[in-house]
């Protein structure tokens, strides 16, 4: 594959994994809702809709579907799709940077797999 495909996927996988986290920060302020019920729905949907991160969030979303069509048309879905796990290693180490959320050993081994899954893959399409 090409440095353009390879950028394309790289970039499709980072703007998912982006917007996972704009939603999570989008979805703090939803925290005191002790259930979501059809009295609470419209408050929570209010306060969702006033939300920046949700809007970035949801702008990420949709520029990752275009770029990801990008990319698929460039690469074989059997290589380019395993990529979207790196969107995993991405949202935990960021969550753990910005949105002070812990790292266990389960987890750190759980990304080294996905890691060598993912070389395993990008390699056996050369």
């Amino acid at each position: 594959m090409s440095w353009i495909t390879w950028g394309l996927i790289l970039t499709g996988v980072g703007l998912n994994a982006a917007a996972q986290l704009l939603l999570k920060v989008a979805t703090r302020p939803l925290a005191h809702f002790s259930d979501f019920n059809a009295d609470t729905l419209f408050g929570a949907v209010m306060i969702l809709f006033k939300s920046l991160p949700f809007w970035t969030g949801m702008i990420c979303y949709a520029a990752s579907v275009c770029v990801w069509l990008a990319a698929l048309s460039k690469a074989p879905v059997s290589t380019a799709y395993p990529m979207l796990s790196l969107g995993y290693v991405v949202v935990a180490a960021v969550s753990v940077m910005w949105l002070g959320e812990t790292m266990t050993s389960a987890k750190v081994f759980g990304i080294a797999l996905i890691c060598a899954g993912v070389i395993l893959v990008s390699r056996s399409s050369a």
